[in-house]
């Protein structure tokens, strides 16, 4: 635990916490969603961890699940802040996304595991990610996003949430010129060709 809290700048009392909520400290727990180990990561996940961060093949081997656990809550710190990143841990980044861009509650045990765990661990946690869905929206309301061809998405999806660019504001379309390197002077010439001339 000491050496994943160092690598990827973790409290251990984090990543003990975790440990417990999501496994009671069975290295071989196994969720009915397919989670393995002390840390409790899904399959997919644990194989891109693994490589990722040169872990072993063994999802029950403690000393690696630890390792992935400690990576994966610091991917979501990093990404989510204090304010999502037990959320996203438990129920997934991309439920905690859809929380945050619709306002869907979380699942009840995800909600459960924020609170127990927010306490244990000494972060504040302030209504379930509301103000997370602020900071989230924000930049899907930046200037500059096109919206998608509502061709793309099956009936009943839309590509509502993604902003529509303003045609008279739109950024002029270069030519295909604009992208062919020019023959001179685009790299430096070597020594030797410098003393040649």
């Amino acid at each position: 635990m000491t050496e994943a809290s160092h690598r990827f700048a973790i409290p251990a009392r984090w990543i003990r916490a975790v440990m417990q909520a999501e496994s009671g400290g069975n290295a071989y727990a196994i969720s009915p969603r397919g989670a393995l180990g002390l840390m409790q990561i899904m399959p997919a996940t644990w194989v891109e961890l693994s490589v990722r961060h040169d872990l072993g093949i063994d999802p029950s081997d403690p000393h690696d699940n630890i390792m992935a656990g400690a990576a994966y809550l610091r991917e979501m710190l990093d990404r989510f802040g204090s304010e999502g990143f037990l959320a996203a841990y438990n129920a997934g980044p991309k439920r905690y996304e859809e929380h945050l861009a619709t306002g869907r509650p979380l699942p009840d045990e995800t909600q459960i595991y924020i609170a127990r765990l927010a306490s244990l661990i000494g972060i504040e946690q302030r209504n379930n990610g509301s103000s997370g869905a602020r900071r989230f929206a924000a930049w899907q309301q930046a200037p500059g996003l096109v919206e998608r061809s509502k061709s793309l998405f099956p009936k009943g999806n839309s590509a509502s949430g993604v902003r529509t660019m303003n045609s008279s504001k739109a950024a002029p379309k270069a030519g295909t010129t604009a992208l062919v390197p020019r023959a001179t002077g685009l790299f430096v010439r070597r020594s030797d060709e410098v003393r040649s001339r």
